[in-house]
C-alpha cells in the first residue's frame, strides 16, 4: 500500500455519493486449477499476501492457549493454518474447506511442513455440525467469509462459531469489509498487478466486490458474540474488519522470536505493505504485543 494511495482512497472513500452492493463472487468455492495455482503463487512464491498471513497470524496466536484444538474455517491452501500451526505445535488443528483442490493444496503444504498437528477436512462453515457444543478452544477464519452468498450464509456460520467455540475460548475472524466505491475496490486490487497473477488480481477484484458490509459485521458480531470477542476495523474505511477475543494466557519469548524472524525475511516492500496494516489498524484499536 503506497502512502499516497491510501490518503487518495480514504478521501474518496469519506467524499464519495457512491453506495455499491455486495456482488457475490462468480465461483462461490474456488476450484478452478488455474486459479487456485494463482491464489497458492501469491500467499507464497510472490509472496503478495505474506505480511497480511503475518499479520494475521500473531493475532490469532494471542488467542490461542497451548495444548487445546483449534479451528480454522474456510482454510483454503492452508498458508495460514500452517504457519499458526508450526507457531503453537502443542496445539492440534483443524483445517476444514468445501474445496477439494484448495484441499489438496493443504494437504501437500502440510506434509512438506512436516507438521503432525494438522487435520484437514471437507467441511461448510455454515454448518459445523461436526463439532460439538464447546469443544473448540479457538476458531479462526482469514479473509474467507466474502465467499458465502448472503448474509444469512454469514448469520449461520456466526451462530454455529458462538455455538461450538468454548466459552472462555478464542475467537479470531477476520475479512475485507465493503468500500463504498468501485474505484477504490479497484486501486485495492490492481495496486501490485506486476508482482502478482493476472487471474489472482481478478480473484482480488471479485473478493473486494463480495466482502459484507461493516454493518454486517457489527450487528452479528453483537448478537452473537457480545462479551467474547470485540470488532475493529482499519483506520475510517473498512478496507478491512476483524473479530478478536481477549489475548489469552501468556506469550512465549521464542513465539517473538520467530515472528520478529519472518518479519525481517520479508521483502522490502512488504515490510511496508505489513507496517501499513499494522498502523491501520492500530489506528482503529487494533494492536498486538507481537508486532510491537
Amino acid at each position: 500500500m503506497s502512502t499516497a494511495g491510501i490518503v487518495g482512497t480514504l478521501i474518496r472513500e469519506l467524499t464519495t455519493g457512491e453506495s455499491s452492493s455486495r456482488i457475490p463472487e462468480p465461483d462461490l468455492v474456488m476450484d478452478d486449477p488455474d486459479k487456485v495455482s494463482a491464489f497458492v503463487r501469491a500467499g507464497r512464491e510472490a509472496a503478495i499476501v505474506a505480511p497480511t498471513y503475518l499479520f494475521h497470524c500473531a493475532h490469532i496466536c494471542e488467542v490461542i492457549c497451548p495444548g487445546e484444538t483449534v479451528l480454522d474455517l474456510a482454510c483454503g491452501p492452508a498458508t495460514q493454518l500452517g504457519m499458526v500451526a508450526q507457531m503453537n505445535p502443542n496445539s492440534q488443528f483443524i483445517g476444514i474447506d468445501l474445496s477439494e483442490g484448495m484441499l489438496k493444496e493443504a494437504k501437500d503444504h502440510i506434509k512438506e511442513l512436516g507438521l503432525k498437528n494438522v487435520d484437514l477436512k471437507i467441511g461448510d462453515i455454515t454448518d459445523l455440525s461436526q463439532f460439538h457444543d464447546k469443544s473448540i478452544g479457538t476458531v479462526f477464519s482469514t479473509l474467507s467469509l466474502h465467499h458465502l452468498p448472503t448474509v444469512h450464509d454469514l448469520e449461520s456460520t456466526f451462530s454455529e462459531v458462538a455455538r461450538i467455540v468454548k466459552p472462555d475460548g478464542g475467537i479470531y475472524l477476520s475479512d475485507f469489509g465493503h468500500l463504498n466505491s468501485e474505484k477504490s475496490m479497484q486501486h485495492f486490487a490492481y495496486q501490485h498487478r506486476e508482482r502478482q497473477p493476472e487471474l489472482f488480481t481478478i480473484d482480488y477484484l471479485n473478493s473486494l466486490r463480495a466482502a459484507f458490509h461493516l454493518a454486517d459485521f457489527q450487528r452479528l458480531s453483537a448478537k452473537y458474540l457480545a462479551g467474547r470477542a470485540c470488532l475493529y476495523s482499519t483506520f475510517l474505511i473498512p478496507l478491512m474488519v476483524t473479530i478478536k477475543s481477549p489475548k489469552r494466557g501468556q506469550v512465549e519469548p521464542a513465539l517473538t522470536q520467530k515472528l520478529a524472524k519472518l518479519r525481517r525475511a520479508l521483502p522490502i516492500p512488504q515490510q511496508r505493505d505489513l507496517k501499513d496494516l499494522i498502523s491501520l489498524f492500530k489506528l482503529g484499536g487494533l494492536k498486538s504485543t507481537l508486532l510491537a
